[in-house]
């Protein structure tokens, strides 16, 4: 049914029952796993000004890194699974990247994590999950991780 999945990752705590999601719908359809982390370019660009350039550019890096360790962790448990994957790292706005990388890549279904928390907090800060969902012209699957408070 699926010759490809994709499961973005944002490197936070949460993530397991999405990945453990994604490696079990892989197996079964036989699916490549794209691993996707995007570097929110929100978060280290909107700062003005040049006394902040190397904090930035450390907290980019900083980013970067965090990207590069839970996509380890995933392309790890998906070779336990003997799932085949595929890895990229890009920059951007969280669910722009998600949605265009769906498309470039052909992607036959995403797997996105989402905390669940309660309705305030998504009627303050909205979430890159929910934008994808509403968005996206193919197929998504959320799973849900419950949030202690």
């Amino acid at each position: 049914m699926y010759d490809s999945l994709l499961l973005p990752t944002d490197a936070s705590t949460g993530m397991d029952r999405a990945v453990e999601h994604a490696i079990e719908a892989a197996t079964q359809y036989g699916a490549t796993l794209h691993v996707l982390y995007v570097v929110d370019t929100e978060t280290y660009s909107s700062y003005s000004g040049d006394e902040y350039v190397h904090e930035f550019e450390g907290l980019e890096s900083a980013l970067i890194q965090a990207g590069e360790e839970a996509i380890e962790e995933i392309v790890a448990a998906a070779d336990a699974a003997d799932v085949e994957t595929e890895t990229v790292i890009r920059h951007g706005i969280p669910h722009e990247e998600i949605l265009a990388y769906a498309d470039e890549a052909d992607i036959g279904l995403t797997v996105l994590g989402s905390k669940d928390r309660s309705g305030e907090y998504r009627r303050l800060l909205g979430s890159v999950a929910e934008r994808v969902t509403r968005m996206s012209k193919r197929p998504v699957t959320v799973v849900k991780t419950p949030v202690e408070r």
